[in-house]
């Protein structure tokens, strides 16, 4: 029972995290806005793909998890 409490208390930490980064990137004006960005928008139909902003923050979680990795 140990190690399923430690997963759950592991998502809820990691839920939480991702919620932050959502409330704080929506007031950031450049995510989601980005050159390279992909914004298709038709008459009842709109299309977006984040392409420059997924770039950008995979980069970013990569340096994270190098610099985690190198410290640890």
């Amino acid at each position: 029972m140990g190690d399923i409490a430690r997963v759950l208390i592991i998502l809820g930490i990691l839920l939480i995290i991702v919620g932050l980064a959502i409330a704080v990137m929506q007031k950031t004006p450049f995510f989601g806005k980005l050159p390279g960005d992909i914004v298709i928008r038709k008459e009842h139909f709109t299309f977006y793909f984040p392409l420059a902003t997924s770039i950008v923050i995979s980069i970013i979680v990569s340096l994270i998890a190098y610099l985690i990795g190198k410290f640890r």
